[in-house]
């Protein structure tokens, strides 16, 4: 991850991120902090060592960053207690085999987070028949804008996890004008902390962008 900090009189407002290639990027506010790699690598592909999670790896970039006073990456989909609660994001750039770039669409856009916090309809409930997400909201749903060829979609919903509280999910994934990489960012907060901090969360959700890599 390349992040930088640009700074003022009152010290940095923003940490500004972008992938390894810098087709993606996005900023947080400076208070937010960053979660260890090695932590988000285990509570995204579980055993890392594996065969598989290595293969994923070669494929897929992702970095997180906590509001929270005590980083976690467990709060990545369950949050903390109460009126702890803080926004969580997480950013993900997948590089798609041939077969993905001839069946993306707009509904594999939705779900392309990979955490099972799928929006569109058909994958969400086969989903839900075998997981533990439940109690699925659809808040909004918007098909973005495209620009410079860069197709993109931005989804809010609610889940409920384990039967514990409901959360509140804001998606926005993009597909790159070649059709060989999805970009995904995705922020989670308990439907009190999304209306409260809702204009912090849009500046954040707006800055994520997508354009031509600077080393294709």
């Amino acid at each position: 991850m390349a992040a930088s900090l640009l700074s003022g009189c009152a010290g940095p407002e923003y940490t500004y991120v972008r992938d390894e290639t810098g087709g993606t990027y996005f900023k947080v506010p400076a208070s937010w902090r960053q979660i260890d790699q090695k932590t988000l690598d285990e509570a995204v592909y579980g055993e890392t060592e594996s065969a598989t999670a290595q293969a994923v790896k070669q494929l897929v970039w992702t970095t997180a960053f906590d509001a929270h006073a005590r980083p976690s990456a467990g709060h990545l989909l369950q949050g903390s207690p109460g009126d702890e609660d803080q926004p969580f994001v997480f950013a993900k750039v997948e590089k798609l085999t041939e077969d993905a770039q001839n069946a993306v669409s707009l509904n594999e856009l939705r779900n392309s987070s990979g955490l099972y916090v799928a929006v569109s309809e058909e994958t969400r409930k086969k989903m839900e028949e075998s997981t533990v997400y439940k109690g699925f909201e659809l808040l909004a749903d918007e098909v973005l804008p495209v620009s410079d060829g860069v197709r993109g979609v931005r989804s809010v919903f609610n889940y409920r996890l384990l039967g514990g509280p409901v959360q509140t999910f804001d998606e926005t994934a993009y597909l790159s004008a070649d059709g060989t990489t999805v970009s995904t960012l995705l922020i989670r907060c308990s439907p009190a902390c999304y209306r409260q901090r809702a204009a912090e969360i849009d500046t954040v959700v707006k800055s994520f962008k997508v354009k031509r890599p600077i080393n294709p």
